[in-house]
């Protein structure tokens, strides 16, 4: 039975489900969700244009918004469950698998897949397949 579960949330219905599968699966848990800011999604124009500074204090709104809409869709918004919030910022996989290092108080983290295939799957890579082989705790995949 998992005590401390890590949702990482981007705002998508699959992370949306994940969030909803694990507070159905867990619901005794405490849960945290983490938003990565990812520094190279901004084009250079936008970042030089309204200054890197700004730019990064939109970025952190806009990820209290999307916790507050998660919880929101699953009905934590007037839960007793425990809900804590991380804002990390860099490479995605990279800073969820470091934050499970850093923090050894996870003992699992659930997450959302796109389920791409082929080659947008090259392409773009596949977050959920990267933590999934460096995590330290036991990962589910909810699509």
């Amino acid at each position: 039975m998992a005590e401390h579960v890590l949702v990482p949330v981007d705002g998508s219905p699959q992370s949306v489900s994940a969030l909803r599968f694990a507070t159905e699966e867990w619901p005794d848990a405490r849960f945290t969700l983490v938003h990565v800011i990812n520094p190279a999604d901004a084009d250079y124009r936008e970042r030089a244009l309204s200054g890197t500074e700004e730019w990064f204090q939109d970025e952190k709104r806009e990820a209290r918004e999307t916790f507050a809409n998660a919880k929101a869709e699953v009905g934590l918004v007037d839960s007793e469950q425990v809900v804590g919030e991380e804002i990390a910022v860099g490479n995605p996989e990279k800073a969820i698998v470091d934050l499970l290092a850093d923090d050894a108080d996870y003992d699992h983290v659930v997450m959302g897949s796109h389920g791409r295939t082929g080659v947008s799957r090259i392409i773009l890579g596949s977050v959920a397949e990267e933590v999934v082989r460096r995590s330290p705790v036991p990962v589910t995949i909810v699509r």
